[in-house]
């Protein structure tokens, strides 16, 4: 797993501790459904803007997923953070 991959599980983790479906979450990010959907899958890489418009929607911090996504990233990883 890479940390585009971990990021996008963080945002999905997040929506979905919300009860939140991808639509919902698009349309509070003012974001397309499908962008929604492609950085979940770690299929894009989203923008600062883009990552804060997020973490907006989801009521919290930038600084509060990536905190989530280094977990995911490192525990795929089996290795401490540096």
């Amino acid at each position: 797993m890479d940390i585009q991959q971990a990021f996008g599980r963080a945002v999905k983790l997040r929506r979905t501790e919300l009860g939140l479906n991808q639509e919902g979450l698009a349309d509070g990010a003012g974001k397309a459904r499908s962008f929604i959907s492609a950085v979940e899958r770690g299929a894009v890489s989203a923008s600062l803007t883009s990552m804060w418009d997020l973490a907006v929607a989801l009521g919290t911090t930038p600084s509060e997923i990536w905190a989530k996504a280094e977990g995911i990233y490192y525990s795929s990883k089996a290795l401490p953070p540096a």
